[in-house]
């Protein structure tokens, strides 16, 4: 079987906010699969959303939070850290 090829984020955008929410996992000490299940949804769709790959609802990004257990801000601020720095 060949090896899985990363998908590319859709847009520095995308990949900025899936940076903040993987960063916020790893903080909280969560896998994708325990993040998956504090939000009630499976663990691929948190790996699209990581990896940018896929457009975040503002529903989803509110249970992503709360799973989380931080505010919007938080990622928020975290989002436009990354957003600048990928930007130079």
């Amino acid at each position: 079987m060949p090896p899985r090829r990363r998908a590319k984020p859709r847009s520095p955008v995308h990949a900025a906010l899936g940076q903040a929410l993987e960063e916020l996992r790893h903080e909280a000490g969560l896998t994708q699969e325990g993040l998956a299940e504090r939000v009630g949804t499976e663990f691929n769709r948190i790996g699209e959303l990581e990896r940018g790959t896929t457009d975040a609802r503002f529903s989803t990004l509110l249970r992503v939070a709360g799973g989380l257990e931080v505010g919007l801000d938080e990622i928020g601020r975290r989002f436009e850290r990354n957003l600048r720095e990928e930007s130079g």
